[in-house]
């Protein structure tokens, strides 16, 4: 490591070699270009002539300030703008763990939506801060938080609307085409009560104090998308259970509104379906397998009895893989035999492949959201191993007018691999960025100062080499770059920190298994 002394200069960080330099390798020193001198740059053209007398070229590398090199000084300059721009156009992303660490309580088909170290991770994309998520049109925000109905339920509610308009016409024929209107009120009210099962976990997140992101109305329930995991085996039970809890509570009500109410009308058909769709929202949920409460719930239990969650997750993302095979092969079995109230005489060939078509979209989710919900573990758990002193790249100080060349030789002959512009006193300006560099063709570098590249240091730049795990990357998406500055705590300078290369630590540490 090299110690900084009292002028400030930067010393190393980790010197361990990754895949990806951040700096190019300038060329051997008998083929690089040397740095300007006081009499003038050479030429980059084939070997001189050996008479002392200088020829045409030499002569004009001699005299930099004629119109031929001052032409030339001005297509450099904006040669190497150009670099910089294009450079500030491409920098490395950075992993987006406020959607991929997540957690979600689905209603009815309670799984967790694709995540993991692919969202905000496109080439091409500067780290995002976090920002108003989307996902379909805003109803309004309970409790602060929105609510968004996503397009897949508008498909949900026609089919909703369809299948119980048909039942209406067995129940109540003299309703004809306005069945379908009462359908489509169930269809509504029954979305509705979603969205209480849902407001059950956000309101109990809020009370653990955990953020939640937002709550979304889809293809086959509800979502609630809370962004980090509970503290303790306990509150993740309450916060699994409270759903299921609502959704009883709601069947409960519509029973006890049904008591006053005439059976066979609109009113008593409609409370008693309301009834009935909770019951199955609540049974469906408790089911032990991840992605359902039911699964959260066992989870805990196994948490708390191991003391690792790890485990808890393990377990209940298996039981849920077997949950999913046991839907796929007995939903259709329990239907034609009358298990599910349909008698065997009405199970129809379009009934059965109906029947095979729901088991099998129920089974997907399942076993995704099981799957999905072990990857996001694997993730919580690697997470704190992305350590900013272990990554950060050393680097060396280089003033303002430095040309790229030399900087770059410099950099070699320290065995660094980043580069901060400092002033004159050895206080750092701002960080050459390694894409500005790549955009520089070698054969100009002698003649480009590396101010051109570089991006001026903000106090968000500025990251300190304690930070680690989700800390870290809340730091890096908060101030959009490519490099930062990596400091001790008493301010001295550690090195340089690039997205590139938290983002392979973030895809490396994933791939490993748990």
């Amino acid at each position: 490591m090299d110690v900084s002394g009292a002028s400030g200069q930067p010393r190393s960080g980790d010197d361990q070699p990754t895949d990806h330099p951040a700096v190019p390798t300038p060329p051997p020193p008998a083929a690089e270009a040397p740095a300007p001198t006081e009499d003038g740059p050479d030429t980059d053209t084939a070997a001189t002539p050996a008479s002392n007398t200088p020829g045409p070229e030499a002569a004009r590398a001699e005299e930099p300030e004629d119109e031929a090199g001052a032409d030339q000084a001005e297509a450099d300059k904006a040669e190497a703008d150009k670099a910089a721009a294009d450079g500030a156009k491409t920098p490395e992303s950075v992993p987006d763990t406020a959607a991929g660490t997540h957690e979600t309580h689905r209603t009815l088909a309670h799984t967790e939506p694709p995540t993991g170290p692919a969202p905000g991770m496109a080439k091409g994309e500067p780290p995002r801060p976090p920002k108003e998520p989307g996902g379909g049109i805003l109803m309004g925000r309970p409790f602060g938080v929105p609510v968004y109905v996503a397009p897949s339920w508008f498909l949900v509610a026609a089919l909703i609307t369809w299948v119980f308009g048909g039942q209406l016409d067995r129940v109540l024929p003299e309703l004809g085409a306005a069945r379908y209107l009462v359908s489509l009120f169930f269809a509504v009210a029954f979305y509705a009560s979603v969205l209480v099962h849902e407001l059950a976990h956000t309101v109990a997140a809020i009370r653990f104090k955990l953020p939640v992101r937002r709550i979304q109305l889809q293809f086959f329930g509800g979502v609630s998308e809370i962004e980090k995991e509970a503290e303790t085996p306990g509150r993740e039970f309450v916060l699994a259970f409270v759903g299921p809890l609502l959704s009883l509570v709601l069947a409960g009500l519509f029973y006890l509104a049904m008591k006053p109410v005439q059976p066979g009308t609109v009113p008593g058909v409609l409370l008693a379906g309301l009834m009935v769709s909770n019951l199955i929202v609540a049974a469906f949920n408790l089911l032990p397998g991840l992605p359902l409460d039911g699964g959260r719930m066992l989870r805990a239990v196994v948490w708390k009895i191991t003391g690792k969650p790890m485990s808890g997750t393990v377990a209940a993302a298996w039981v849920g893989r077997a949950l999913a095979v046991a839907v796929l092969v007995g939903l259709p079995l329990l239907n034609s035999s009358g298990g599910l109230g349909g008698g065997t005489e009405e199970s129809g060939g379009m009934n059965t492949v109906t029947d095979a078509l729901l088991a099998a979209i129920l089974a997907a989710i399942i076993w995704t959201g099981a799957g999905n919900s072990l990857r996001m573990a694997r993730l919580r758990e690697h997470l704190p191993e992305l350590r900013a002193r272990t990554l950060t790249r050393r680097a060396v100080p280089v003033e303002t007018d430095t040309p790229l060349s030399e900087a770059l030789r410099r950099a070699n002959a320290a065995g660094a691999r980043a580069l901060v512009v400092v002033d004159a006193d050895g206080h750092p300006l701002s960080l050459v960025r390694e894409s500005a560099i790549v955009g520089v063709p070698e054969h100009r570098r002698p003649w480009v100062p590396v101010s051109g590249l570089a991006q001026d240091l903000t106090d968000d730049m500025r990251v300190s080499a304690e930070l680690s795990g989700e800390e870290l990357l809340d730091a890096l998406r908060a101030a959009p770059a490519t490099e930062y500055l990596v400091v001790e705590t008493t301010g001295e300078i550690y090195g340089v920190l690039s997205a590139a290369d938290v983002e392979r630590a973030f895809v490396k540490a994933m791939a490993r298994p748990s």
